[in-house]
């Protein structure tokens, strides 16, 4: 037989696109439209409603980025349409849209004018149909159109003016297209799904395969049928030609794919919050009206935070959610506040993320998430697994590994273990795509490219629009129905998240096991981008530490004369998770979502430091004592961890000696010599005698490379990075200051637009060296580390995690170790050698890299760089000019004992404090192995202690927790509070716990009162 397949797939292509698209609106008129501009930001439903229409032009530019135009639709269904079984009215409604880019343009919102919502508007799902408007033949309603600049621009990454509404412009950015009463064909209608099905799975299939064939000639049947002028009159010969072919059954081994509809909406990205809370309304009402329709359609929903703004915004589309939950399609999942990063949060952060996400979901929908589900933040700290089960949790799913530019993960499903040994049941779709549509290509890529055939026989796929929301649509929806049992494609079937895994779970009974951090080989940038917003994440932390600790402290010491702010507390710490959000904190979203952040920051640090005052001064009484207050869970100048008193002095102070234009500082535990360009030659600790330093370099050297990423700008460096360094090695000038704990030697130097001002300090009974960089940053495209090569031969670096610390190694023997050029720490990293180590901490910084090379004395130099500033023009081509300041210090002959207080130390500064009396430390550890991460009175209001502590070293620790309060009982909970049997957790009786732990144990006590 000829081949004529490509003549037959172009003749249709061109069927659809000239004939059969059009033919789903047979009939259609214009609806008469009136129109208000809000002047300013978005204003409520009611609101809108109230102002003034006039008369709106069909087809005129609209909408200067940012803006909101109120539509008022109004009109008559003309007599007779809808009436025929196979017709439906609608109302069609294009403001303008660009088909190719969902979720990242104009949107709308449809309502009703008694102020509830119908459904969304957008490029891919424009119809509200009649019977949602319940006014029968009268068409009376509004549409929200929101101007959302498409800042992607195609993924150009060229910078954009778009992304701050102060320079986003006036000019309008839409027109207005068709908005009319329609007729829609459901037979046309059908006929282009099967279509649709058909033509993507015939793509799919190898040329040799009978079943192409047949799907081919069908749809040429199909073809033969049709009248090209009378579609709607032959679309059901048209159905007929292709049922046969519709009805063959899957093969029996068929991959099974459990398709689950998902919407993963960004809390922010390159739009602001305030436009996310609007998407949500849309997207969820979207899914209501899915469900209205369909039983058998399930939506999976994330993020209790974008919930709680429905709820608190749309009260309405709130109770209808909650109905679906009940209903069981309408299924929340991952138990977390928002989709966070996991690089950068802190323990107490990471952990407060499922304490808030699944107490939302219990508390409002009396369900508890049994998933952990993040498909798309950059990478998933080893620490995950432990804290995923201790919130109660067993499963995990990400997508974003797929990602990897170097190694492809080896498999789908498989248990991942943590530092600490917890292991999760984890699924990694093979569709590669947390947006799918459901089409012949994505599920083809799904069943071929999963890693455990033989062994599994099922993997999950999440459908609908993303990122910028949106959502499953009807004709996914019908997809799925069409594949749930076809010959040639994936069974397909419509489920929950909880579905896919106990099936999975039940057959998969022996998975492969990946441990460690699942490392993402991309977006290494984001450790560094938007420094204001990082330094205000971690100052964040450790101020609601210091809230909690002192807040508890004063209402147990003081009982009621001090009532604990807990809804305050709550409320600052939902606000810090939010900014915590995979495009928030990583710094990759517009100049307008880290200019909200930078002033949540400041909010949320006003507020705290207000808190701590109140209770520090309740705690202390009157009087003119100068008191420390302690939040660290170390003893510092003499004052105990987690207590209050008046703080020591060092016996010795600094001494000072000029040395070559240079300095030399030794307060007679280190001994630092700076050359007259503030380089830091030298770097002894007495207690070894030893130079940390390596022979014939300098450290504190900072390092500007040039940093142009072939994409994904904010995100992404590229080890070509390295092959353009300049070393910033002179200095303007260097002078010494004398401060009331030591001594200060400032340098200062420039580099381009950009003025450098380094305060190096050493103080008396320090054994750490600090090292403050003032930056006036103007650079573009180039990228600030400071380095320290440091005498010490070391084949892994210990970089600070959740709850303990990874290991990575120094080496690139493999392309695993290789892909791991840039690395994430929290506040310290070390480095060691059998013996000696140094250890590098930092207040705000996250990216570092760690290179070694044997000298020509036979020694290794292990350079440690840490990160300081990035200046990316996509998507904000502002970002980071300004004024920073970075802190660090390093720490000559540490281990990794000292890396952790360390890391207290540089990120809790001493809080002096004046009163008239001491304050007892409410819990105390007898070994500083075991380390007190958060101290808080109970959620439930009954005024119970929690205490969160873990292992810190690595070690199997033992150690015994003491209240110091009168406690009537002690249990170890999960992260909600929750009595839990926890290994190696011992009461000793009401106010003593033993502990046994194992290396990075999280533990949670519970001490009642």
């Amino acid at each position: 037989m000829h081949d004529d397949r490509r003549i037959t797939e172009q003749r249709l292509d061109r069927f659809v696109r000239d004939r059969l698209l059009p033919a789903i609106y047979g009939k259609s008129i214009p609806l008469q439209l009136s129109s208000w501009d809000a002047p300013g930001e978005p204003v409520a439903a009611a609101e809108a409603m109230r102002q003034i229409f006039t008369p709106q032009e069909p087809g005129a530019p609209w909408g200067k980025a940012w803006s909101t135009k109120w539509m008022r639709l109004q009109g008559e269904v003309p007599e007779g349409w809808g009436t025929a079984d196979d017709t439906a009215v609608e109302i069609v409604v294009d403001l303008g849209f660009n088909s190719d880019a969902p979720g990242f343009q104009c949107e709308g919102t449809a309502w009703r004018a008694d102020g509830s919502i119908i459904k969304a508007i957008s490029p891919r799902n424009y119809h509200v149909p009649l019977k949602l408007l319940g006014g029968g033949l009268s068409i009376d309603f509004y549409v929200e159109a929101a101007a959302n600049p498409d800042v992607a621009q195609g993924w150009s990454f060229a910078p954009t003016p778009l992304g701050d509404k102060a320079t986003s412009g006036d000019d309008p950015r839409y027109r207005l297209g068709r908005i009319a009463i329609a007729e829609l064909n459901e037979t046309v209608w059908e006929l282009n799904q099967d279509v649709w099905t058909l033509s993507g799975l015939m793509h799919e299939l190898p040329t040799e395969l009978p079943r192409r064939h047949e799907i081919l000639r069908a749809l040429e049947r199909m073809l033969d049928v049709m009248d090209p002028d009378d579609v709607a009159g032959t679309a059901a010969a048209g159905r007929e030609a292709l049922a046969e072919v519709l009805s063959r059954p899957a093969y029996a081994s068929a991959h099974e794919l459990l398709a689950t509809g998902h919407a993963h909406i960004d809390s922010a990205w390159l739009w602001p919050v305030r436009e996310t809370i609007r998407k949500c309304a849309r997207t969820f009402s979207n899914v209501v009206a899915l469900m209205d329709e369909d039983p058998d359609f399930i939506f999976s929903c994330s993020s209790a935070q974008q919930l709680a703004w429905i709820k608190e915004f749309f009260p309405e589309l709130f109770v209808r959610i909650r109905e679906k939950v009940k209903a069981g399609q309408f299924i929340p999942v991952g138990g977390m506040w928002v989709e966070s990063d996991t690089n950068m949060p802190g323990g107490e952060a990471m952990a407060r993320q499922f304490v808030e996400g699944k107490s939302f979901f219990l508390n409002e929908f009396d369900v508890e998430c049994q998933e952990a589900w993040l498909p798309d933040s950059f990478g998933y700290s080893g620490a995950l697994p432990q804290i995923v089960k201790a919130a109660g949790s067993r499963w995990f799913l990400t997508q974003k590994i797929s990602w990897n530019k170097v190694n492809r993960m080896p498999h789908h499903t498989f248990r991942w273990e943590g530092i600490d040994g917890t292991r999760l049941f984890t699924h990694f779709p093979p569709v590669d795509t947390y947006n799918a549509e459901l089409h012949g290509r994505e599920l083809a890529h799904a069943e071929r490219n999963y890693r455990d055939h033989g062994r599994g026989t099922m993997s999950l796929v999440p459908f609908g629009y993303g990122d910028g929301g949106g959502g499953p649509t009807r004709e996914m929806v019908a997809a799925a129905h069409r594949t749930a049992d076809l010959e040639g494609s994936p069974k397909v079937r419509m489920g929950t998240a909880k579905d896919f895994f106990t099936k999975a779970e039940a057959e998969y009974t022996n998975p492969p096991v990946w441990v460690g951090e699942m490392y993402l080989e991309m977006h290494r940038g984001t450790y560094t981008s938007q420094a204001k917003t990082k330094r205000g994440n971690r100052r964040s932390e450790h101020l609601l530490r210091e809230a909690e600790l002192w807040c508890s402290t004063a209402a147990v010491r003081l009982g009621p004369e001090y009532s604990y702010p807990k809804d305050e507390l709550q409320r600052l710490w939902r606000l810090v998770l939010l900014q915590q959000f995979h495009d928030i904190l990583p710094g990759s979203s517009i100049a307008w979502v880290h200019q909200d952040a930078e002033r949540n920051y400041e909010a949320i640090a006003r507020d705290l430091e207000g808190i701590i005052s109140h209770a520090a001064k309740a705690l202390l009484g009157t009087g003119n004592k100068r008191f420390l207050l302690n939040a660290a869970p170390h003893p510092r100048n003499g004052v105990p961890a987690l207590g209050a008193a008046e703080a020591g002095t060092a016996e010795t102070g600094v001494g000072v000696e000029e040395h070559g234009g240079g300095y030399i500082l030794d307060n007679g535990i280190i001994r630092a010599v700076l050359d007259k360009d503030g380089l830091l030659t030298s770097l002894v600790d007495h207690a070894s005698g030893r130079n940390a330093i390596a022979p014939g370099q300098a450290g504190n050297v900072l390092e500007l490379f040039r940093d142009t990423p072939n994409e994904w700008d904010a995100w992404d460096i590229e080890e070509f990075y390295r092959r353009n360094v300049t070393p910033l090695t002179h200095a303007e000038a260097i002078g010494l200051e004398h401060s009331p704990a030591g001594v200060v030697v400032v340098v200062k130097r420039s580099v381009g637009a950009s003025a450098i001002t380094q305060r190096i300090t050493l103080d008396a009974g320090a054994k750490s060296l600090g090292i403050a960089t003032t930056v006036d940053w103007q650079e573009r495209e180039k990228m600030l580390k400071i380095a320290f090569p440091l005498d010490v031969r070391a084949d892994r670096s210990a970089s600070e995690t959740q709850f303990g610390h990874v290991f990575r190694p120094t080496h690139t023997n493999t392309s695993w170790e290789a892909a791991k050029f840039e690395i994430c720490a929290h506040r310290w990293i070390h480095v060691a050698e059998p013996g000696y180590g140094v250890a590098v901490s930092n207040s705000s910084s996250y990216g570092h890299d760690v290179t070694r090379a044997v000298r020509g004395d036979g020694g290794t130099t292990t350079t440690v760089r840490t990160s300081l500033l990035r200046s990316a023009r996509f998507p904000d081509p502002e970002a980071d000019r300004g004024e920073h300041t970075l802190e660090l210090s390093i720490r000559p002959g540490a281990a990794i004992a000292d890396a952790v207080e360390e890391g207290y130390r540089t990120n809790l500064k001493p809080r002096f404090v004046t009163g008239g009396h001491t304050v007892d430390p409410l819990v105390s550890v007898s070994n500083p192995a075991i380390v007190v991460e958060a101290v808080k009175l109970a959620g439930d209001g009954s005024g119970d202690v929690i205490v969160r502590l873990y292992e810190s070293l690595g070690e199997r620790t033992a150690g015994t927790v003491t209240a110091g309060f009168e406690a009537t009982g002690v249990v170890a909970t999960d992260l909600l509070e929750r009595p839990v049997e926890a290994p190696g957790v011992a009461v000793e009786e009401d106010s003593s716990v033993g502990l046994v732990l194992r290396p990075f144990q999280l533990v949670t006590l519970r001490f009642a009162r």
